[in-house]
């Protein structure tokens, strides 16, 4: 049976598959295909390899395979040096934790005080600076991370114009996801999906407005967690939109996830939302156990199924069927009709645009006005538009701008009661007659759909969502290529 990764709104371990370990330098290590945060932590810790190895081990590793991928647009000068430290902290007894040591990719929105770039994919953000460490980046390094590099992303997280093929920036290349020829990597965090996929850093992270980590995690077949807006903070993340941006784990293993969102959840003065978290951050590695479905009530939306069936998803949902075995065979107790019952109203509104295109107006001047080192002096969309029209790298118009333009030709920005109005709407129609409502009317803990057809509705309302990998499309699967040339679907893709 083909199976399509499918999405939950729970935390289901998924275990990597056996593969032989990985020599480089003389030193063997777990194959970095496969390998999990917990593997690599163990050998740190038994002293198979130092964390000097380890960085090397992966530079190799990029060296090696992603000339072709273009998932990573730099890697860390310092990131050896840093590597050092960390194993001399080692050696004196002080281990941060879980993440001493261990290496772990960025995407290229998330903003580092270093010697890397912070871009987007953008040219014109070549060589800008920040005043220091985005909050995120902050807890990783007092985790003991190593920031090996930046990954590659569909330029300004897809929030630029019509994109030919997600991926793309001027800044990175045309990435290229991770299982078949010219595969299509999805986005915007396609980069860091496609790393996490080749195992070319222990972990990565992403961002999500809507859909950025979770569909290019189902197209890599790897673990995403988009996590509840205002867990994460967004401090010098290179923003969308402040009511649905959040920055989340990319990785092999939900473990490994649990383990990189304990590192970086938790209340940031630079970002209010975060000032909404109740209490102490939980145990999150802890809660990753199969036994915890035992008795759990998973809601099915029928209504959001039979409309995926119309629109002629019939292999994903054929995998998605499969997947509820594996839940209820966990012990859980499967709700059907926990339905949507607003779901036709949500598909049809186009507030959640009005939200985004209001927002960015705002939030990208404000980012903007906080970079120390500014190459082009720009302050807000209209000059990120100009310089970007007159910049030959940049590849409009054949790579337009529309968005942009459909964001400035509103005329008005998040401030205008038109926004507020907007939001309002998505949140009092998102939550009643979406996903909370369902939770709610049913007495749920978790809801349950296929991938490509849950962030959505999480989305305007900033509730968490996780996708797990389950498998690949069949060999006699009709390849389907989108407007760029890539496999938007096909033979072996997940």
């Amino acid at each position: 049976m083909a199976l399509r990764a499918a999405l939950f709104l729970l935390a289901t371990p998924v275990y990597s598959a056996l593969a032989p370990p990985t020599t480089i330098g003389g030193v063997e290590f777990p194959s970095l295909l496969d390998a999990t945060i917990e593997d690599l932590a163990q050998g740190l810790q038994d002293r198979l390899f130092s964390s000097v190895d380890l960085v090397n081990a992966y530079l190799a590793r990029i060296q090696d395979v992603d000339g072709y991928f273009k998932s990573v647009t730099e890697v860390n000068p310092d990131a050896l040096w840093i590597a050092a430290q960390r194993d001399a902290a080692r050696s004196r007894g002080e281990v941060a934790g879980p993440l001493h040591g261990i290496p772990i990719l960025l995407k290229n929105n998330i903003a580092t005080a270093d010697k890397m770039n912070n871009t987007s994919g953008s040219t014109i953000l070549l060589g800008a600076k920040v005043p220091r460490d985005s909050f995120v980046v902050k807890k990783l390094r007092e985790a003991g991370a190593i920031i090996l590099g930046k990954a590659n992303l569909s330029q300004w997280a897809n929030y630029r114009g019509s994109y030919l093929a997600s991926g793309w920036s001027a800044h990175g290349g045309q990435c290229l996801g991770a299982y078949v020829p010219e595969q299509e990597p999805s986005g915007s965090s396609s980069g860091s999906a496609v790393a996490a996929a080749l195992g070319l850093a222990a972990g990565t992270l992403g961002t999500e407005t809507d859909g950025s980590i979770i569909s290019p995690s189902s197209y890599n077949n790897i673990v995403g967690l988009k996590t509840t807006v205002g867990l994460t903070s967004r401090d010098l993340v290179i923003p969308i939109s402040e009511h649905q941006d959040t920055v989340g784990p990319m990785t092999r293993t939900v473990k490994d996830a649990a383990i990189l969102l304990q590192a970086i959840a938790g209340v940031d003065a630079n970002d209010n939302y975060t000032s909404a978290i109740p209490g102490e951050i939980p145990d999150y590695v802890a809660a990753c156990d199969k036994d915890k479905l035992k008795g759990a009530r998973i809601g099915i939306p029928t209504n959001v199924l039979e409309y995926i069936y119309d629109q002629g998803f019939h292999v994903e949902l054929e995998a998605f069927y499969d997947a509820l075995d594996v839940i209820r065979d966990a012990g859980a107790e499967l709700v059907d009709e926990a339905n949507f019952t607003r779901m036709h109203e949500l598909i049809d509104s186009n507030n959640e645009a009005i939200v985004m295109d209001t927002d960015f107006v705002s939030n990208i001047a404000t980012y903007l006005s906080q970079l120390t080192t500014n190459p082009f002096d720009i302050t807000n969309l209209y000059q990120v538009r100009g310089h970007t029209q007159s910049l030959s790298a940049e590849e409009w118009p054949r790579r337009d701008t529309s968005t942009w333009d459909s964001a400035l030709d509103r005329g008005f920005n998040n401030t205008d009661h038109r926004a507020w109005e907007a939001y309002r709407w998505n949140v009092e129609v998102g939550t009643e007659g979406g996903v909370i409502g369902a939770l709610d009317r049913h007495g749920l803990d978790a809801i349950v759909l296929p991938t490509s057809w849950a962030y959505r509705w999480c989305a305007i309302i900033g509730c968490p969502v996780i996708t797990v990998p389950l498998g690949y499309y069949p060999d006699d699967e009709k390849i389907l290529y989108n407007p760029g040339g890539l496999v938007e679907y096909g033979p072996g893709m997940p």
